[in-house]
C-alpha cells in the first residue's frame, strides 16, 4: 500500500468505524429490547440495583454485536477501497 493511498484510506477507515458504532449501537438497543421487556434499557454494570448476571449478560451480548457489526464493516470497507483504488487497504 503506497504512502498516497494509506492517507487516502485512513479517513475512510474512520468514518466507517464511526458509522460501524452508530449501527452497532443502534442494533444492541432493538435486541435488547426484545431481549428484557422491562423497558428499563440494559443495566449499567454500577447499578447494584440490577443483578450482576444480567449485567454481564448485557455486557457480553453487546460486545457479541459490536465485534459482528465491527467486522462486517471493516470489511465491506476495505473491498469498496479495493473497488476504487485496485489495491487492497493492507
Amino acid at each position: 500500500m503506497s504512502t498516497i493511498s494509506k492517507s487516502l484510506y485512513l479517513p475512510l477507515s474512520a468514518a466507517f468505524s464511526v458509522a460501524g458504532g452508530l449501527l452497532a449501537g443502534r442494533i444492541f438497543s432493538v435486541v435488547w429490547e426484545r431481549i428484557d421487556d422491562s423497558g428499563d434499557g440494559p443495566p449499567d454494570p454500577r447499578d447494584l440495583n440490577r443483578s450482576a448476571g444480567q449485567a454481564l449478560f448485557a455486557a457480553g451480548v453487546q460486545g457479541l454485536i459490536f465485534g459482528l457489526v465491527k467486522a462486517g464493516v471493516d470489511r465491506a470497507g476495505a473491498r469498496s477501497y479495493r473497488a476504487v483504488a485496485h489495491e487492497n487497504p493492507v
